[in-house]
């Protein structure tokens, strides 16, 4: 299926690297002019500088949990570009592992406020601008820890559950008014958390993989391609959908 985006504003948050980077370089590929946002702007930037041709990358600074930040990064791609047609809200962080009893509070908080609070707040803002042009198309990244739970992962599982919960409001609300709204939830992939994860024990590895019926870990371009599926008409009558992307580990 050959998905085009040739005149389209593609905005992504994370976009420094893994599932995020991938996204911003299939939309780019797509034909899309592409914001790629990050709480590291050196990162983004660098990243804007290589896919850039033609003025159709921008690199953004922007810590989502922070509101006057995401309200400036909507504010300011519609000044460079004019619209914003898609937005895929990536920007996430995984806590330290630690059973419920021992874990930190502040942890606690701060994955509420980038993963759940973050996502709130892009789909505030991009809703207020596709409003405005008349349609759009989001989706929000969640995880297969939304479809299951994850021993010592409470904090980031709770999180990943509210994205699917807010994923299914948000889309009814705007549903009849040109916007569809859904989330993709990805499995194990092959990104820099993923690898912080299994840097200090390679062993690690091999138990990931061994809980994946596929075999192998998933490929941040495979999210990739989920995500411009649901960002486009091909995807049209989906609507507050949670697109699982784990290579079978949720239907065991």
């Amino acid at each position: 299926m050959n998905i085009e985006f040739s005149g389209k504003v593609a905005l992504i948050t994370g976009a420094g690297s893994g599932m995020g980077l991938a996204s911003a370089e299939a939309f780019f590929e797509a034909g899309a002019s592409v914001v790629l946002s990050g709480s590291h702007f050196e990162k983004v930037n660098e990243q804007a500088d290589r896919l850039s041709a033609k003025g159709k990358t921008l690199a953004l600074q922007c810590d989502v949990s922070e509101e006057a930040q995401v309200k400036a990064l909507v504010e300011n791609t519609v000044k460079k570009f004019g619209r914003i047609d898609v937005a895929y809200n990536n920007a996430g962080w995984m806590p330290p592992y630690m059973e419920i009893a021992e874990a930190s509070t502040e942890d606690f908080i701060r994955a509420h406020d980038i993963n759940l609070k973050g996502v709130w707040l892009c789909m505030k803002y991009q809703t207020r601008q596709m409003l405005k042009q008349g349609g759009g198309a989001i989706v929000n990244c969640s995880s297969m820890g939304a479809i299951v739970g994850v021993a010592g992962r409470t904090s980031y599982c709770s999180t990943k559950h509210g994205i699917v919960g807010m994923t299914k409001s948000a889309a009814l609300e705007y549903a009849s008014k040109g916007i569809r709204i859904n989330a993709v939830c990805p499995g194990v992939i092959d990104t820099p958390m993923v690898s912080s994860m299994i840097s200090t024990d390679p062993a690690v590895l091999n138990a990931l993989i061994d809980q994946v019926p596929i075999k192998r870990l998933g490929r941040a371009e495979e999210i990739a391609q989920a995500v411009l599926w649901l960002c486009s008409d091909a995807s049209s009558f989906v609507v507050g959908h949670s697109l699982v992307v784990d290579g079978g580990i949720t239907v065991q």
